[in-house]
């Protein structure tokens, strides 16, 4: 199978003005065809850098792919880079040249004298045209391999990618194998002890592979084959996922493009359960998680700010006499979800609090206590988290164990009895 190298061009990348979402796409894509991509680089606009970088890239790899550069200012070069890589004349292609003038004047504007420079492309190259935008785009193939040039513009990255790079690999290259994939969300595990329960397979793997890749909360179990179809992958997948589900069991609570929101929108959709909620510490996230999940079963959000909320709410009249908050904050949670219950009709509530320690400001699994109960007015199910932060990994994670605790209601009904 070909290797490929991506190579994104721009300053503003090594800047962090801009975040390179075409390299992570493009290597979606390179994946599902089935070329094996090694390296992944970004370089600013400097001649002399791009020149070792893009040299470097070809004299390892069969195919590299550089994306920016190619517009009409000053620090767009790399069709002149490109060119002294491969030992070749810039020339000025007029037919190129014909079709910017054309944009420019079917949009009704005229060509400005840099825009000219587009125009030029190494001496040979296979043009590639662009009907989205005034760059051009080409390839030059080099003994050593080839190089294709694409516009950084996400978009018209994205229609020459799929429509003219992708046909032109898959002939030039006789690409027959495809690379397909399997994933497991695993829900109530750290990626440690994942590793731990399936890490023979994990340092066996070869064809399929598999792998691991921890979120917030959750932790991804990727199974990834190559063969001549996606069904014949499928095949040499299905006895792996069939072991790997084993080991894990019931921590595996969804696969592929499902997330914790599908499931437990699911879930309530098929039971025709509504639910109301009540956070603080998340900040309006689970909120919106659950809207997502299922916004005709979800009746109600109130977003807090802790304690004090939770007093004020205490106060609504006409409240069942057997609700009165006492001083310890796990009955103090489960008074306010069957206050939220009652108030919004709902056949359950969840109510997530968090205590952070207001001396720990990590933006990670900072330290406190997050407070997690779900009822049904009878019967209560709650899980205690030893960590609690405003940092957005956190409110992920906690906000992700609230649902995964909705979920668990649903499915397995509740433990005890309060």
């Amino acid at each position: 199978m070909p290797s490929a190298e991506i190579i994104s061009i721009g300053s503003e990348l090594l800047l962090g003005q801009i975040v390179d979402t075409n390299a992570t796409w493009m290597a979606q894509r390179l994946t599902e065809i089935g070329v094996n991509l090694y390296r992944k680089s970004v370089v600013g606009d400097n001649k002399a850098r791009m020149f070792d970088v893009i040299n470097q890239a070809l004299e390892r790899s069969d195919i590299v792919i550089c994306g920016g550069g190619l517009g009409p200012t000053q620090d767009d070069i790399t069709r002149e880079v490109i060119a002294e890589v491969t030992h070749r004349k810039l020339i000025l292609d007029k037919d190129l040249l014909n079709t910017i003038d054309t944009m420019f004047r079917s949009r009704g504007f005229l060509m400005t004298k840099n825009n000219e420079r587009q125009a030029y492309i190494p001496e040979g190259s296979v043009k590639i045209h662009n009907p989205n935008g005034t760059a051009p785009s080409f390839a030059v193939e080099d003994p050593r391999g080839v190089v294709f040039a694409l516009p950084g513009v996400p978009f018209e990255l994205k229609w020459l990618f799929s429509n003219e790079v992708t046909p032109y690999l898959k002939e030039k290259f006789t690409l027959s194998d495809v690379i397909s994939y399997k994933i497991l969300k695993v829900a109530e595990l750290g990626e440690s002890n994942v590793d731990h329960l399936i890490g023979d397979l994990i340092a066996d793997s070869s064809n399929p592979t598999v792998g691991v890749l921890a979120h917030p909360g959750q932790v991804d179990v990727r199974i990834t084959a190559k063969a001549g179809s996606v069904k014949e992958a499928d095949i040499l997948i299905e006895p792996v996922e069939k072991e790997v589900r084993s080991l894990l069991g019931k921590h595996i609570f969804a696969s592929n493009d499902q997330t914790m929101e599908t499931v437990v929108g699911e879930l309530l959709r098929k039971a025709n359960i509504t639910i109301c909620s009540y956070e603080d510490v998340t900040q309006g996230m689970l909120c919106d998680r659950l809207q997502r999940a299922s916004l005709d079963h979800f009746v109600e959000g109130i977003v807090g700010n802790g304690i004090e909320t939770i007093d004020r709410l205490s106060q609504v009249k006409n409240a069942d006499s057997k609700t009165k908050f006492t001083n310890t904050t796990q009955n103090l949670i489960e008074n306010l979800a069957l206050k939220i219950l009652k108030n919004c009709g709902t056949e359950l509530s969840v109510v997530l609090h968090g205590a952070p320690d207001i001396s720990d400001d990590a933006e990670n699994l900072a330290r406190g206590k997050t407070f997690i109960t779900v009822t049904d007015g009878k019967s209560f199910k709650s899980r205690n988290l030893n960590v609690s932060g405003r940092g957005n990994p956190d409110r992920i994670r906690t906000s992700f164990e609230a649902l995964n605790l909705i979920r668990d209601v649903i499915q397995n009904g509740f433990e005890k009895e309060k």
